[in-house]
């Protein structure tokens, strides 16, 4: 029964690594059973036998991937007390990520409406807490007109789409894209005593 168990777990093992590769090289939308199952050696059937649906195959993808990436830390960046020392830590953390990542991230970014819901709905919840977290400090004092504006210019600040702009299609170096957009906050949130 050991030697069973071991064998699915390596055939689904085999399925998930297949499907990462995939979606890092011809992203999601382009990724099917038949490709996945070529890949990983196996059948269709066998593919829908371990993943029923779309969601259950991607959602054990990304648990595979995103576990062998440094993720950010918004845990730590919230400790930091001063709201530019923050920002800074945030961006200089959130932009190391998606530079590391950036193979499979263009992929996800590019094919986001073709994600299943539940993964399209945790990566808008991430982003989400991420702004949270960076907002928080600048909040405290501003008024309702200018917190609008901050979180907007900060949630810019964030998107994948704003650093592959900055980063890859510009090539603007990291730590220029972490200046320039915390110098973009910065200055929305010096607005407020005006």
């Amino acid at each position: 029964m050991g030697r069973r168990a071991e064998q699915i777990d390596a055939t689904r093992q085999r399925i998930v690594v297949a499907t990462v590769d995939l979606h890092g090289t011809v992203g999601p939308a382009a990724t099917t059973v038949a490709a996945i199952a070529e890949r990983a050696g196996v059948t269709r059937l066998t593919v829908y036998r371990h993943f029923p649906n779309d969601e259950a195959l991607f959602s054990a993808c990304s648990a595979h991937w995103l576990a062998q990436q440094v993720l950010p830390a918004p845990d730590a960046w919230q400790r930091i007390q001063d709201p530019r020392r923050r920002l800074r830590t945030g961006l200089t953390d959130i932009y190391r990520f998606y530079r590391d990542g950036a193979d499979m991230l263009i992929r996800i970014h590019r094919d986001l409406a073709e994600l299943p819901e539940q993964q399209r709905q945790g990566i808008q919840h991430r982003d989400q807490h991420w702004q949270d977290v960076l907002l928080a400090p600048f909040s405290v004092k501003a008024r309702k007109p200018t917190r609008a504006r901050l979180r907007g210019v900060l949630g810019h600040a964030i998107a994948f789409s704003t650093w592959q702009s900055l980063c890859l299609d510009n090539e603007l170096p990291q730590q220029a894209a972490v200046d320039a957009m915390t110098d973009l906050v910065l200055t929305v949130a010096e607005r407020r005593s005006h």
